[in-house]
């Protein structure tokens, strides 16, 4: 499908606390030369069917993202807009902001996952073709077990079928932002993705393939696999080839 009009809404709000070091909050943290949410916002304005890209940040923090930002082509970049107090309301803020553009289809990506790349932004816009969301996940290959009250084994939860959720999330913009308007109209407030508002208000969202690398920085030991990451990536793209050496 040929969208009009593509955007890109990222989710930096978060107060994080997991995630913090002495750095500050894990969206500004350096990773690579660059702040966390930079390298999501890189990606998203390099991309050539991503015609705007919109950020939701917290009120407290516009001097961290105009600093975090100050290496990025700000071509396609909307001024920040004010988030919630739940991520679920700052996706809908961040829609509301996105109305006045009339995109015919929004990628929903959280800031820290720094690792986001265009093949993930592509298999979720091609889906899109088929069905009005379509978010990148991985399947589930560990056992899974349901723990009970007092930490032991309830039961063993069968993993076929089951993915878990990355993001992009992207869909039909007009639908997701009905879904986002009845979720905040209804009182609910409980979401944890954008794929769970669609779901709830009869959307088909299609799974698309992710990565591995595609993590999420929750806690301070994700910052160390991403320092890694980024390691491997620049070896990757200096030296272009590799070879073993036993």
């Amino acid at each position: 499908m040929q969208f009009k009009r593509v955007a890109a809404l990222i989710v930096a709000a978060g107060r994080a606390s997991r995630a913090r070091s002495e750095k500050g909050l894990k969206q500004y943290v350096p990773l690579g030369g660059d702040a966390v949410i930079a390298h999501g916002v890189r990606c998203c304005v390099a991309h050539p069917l991503v015609d705007f890209v919109q950020v939701v940040i917290h009120a407290d923090d516009e001097a961290l993202y105009r600093e975090a930002l100050a290496g990025v082509a700000r071509d396609k970049v909307q001024a920040p807009v004010t988030g919630g107090k739940t991520r679920q309301e700052s996706v809908r803020l961040g829609l509301e902001a996105l109305a006045a553009h009339a995109p015919s289809a929004v990628l929903i990506h959280d800031a820290a996952r720094p690792f986001i790349d265009a093949a993930a932004i592509d298999g979720v816009l091609g889906a899109l073709a088929t069905a009005p969301g379509a978010i990148v996940a991985v399947p589930v290959v560990d056992t899974l077990k349901r723990a009970g009250p007092a930490g032991r084994i309830e039961s063993t939860v069968p993993r076929e079928g089951l993915w878990r959720a990355q993001t992009p999330q992207g869909f039909l913009f007009d639908d997701i932002l009905v879904a986002h308007r009845k979720a905040a109209g209804s009182g609910r407030d409980d979401f944890t993705d954008d794929a769970s508002i669609a779901e709830a208000y009869g959307m088909e969202v299609a799974l698309v393939t992710g990565s591995e690398r595609n993590f999420k920085i929750t806690d301070l030991a994700d910052f160390a696999r991403a320092e890694r990451e980024m390691e491997l990536g620049m070896g990757e793209y200096r030296f272009g080839t590799g070879f073993d050496v036993h």
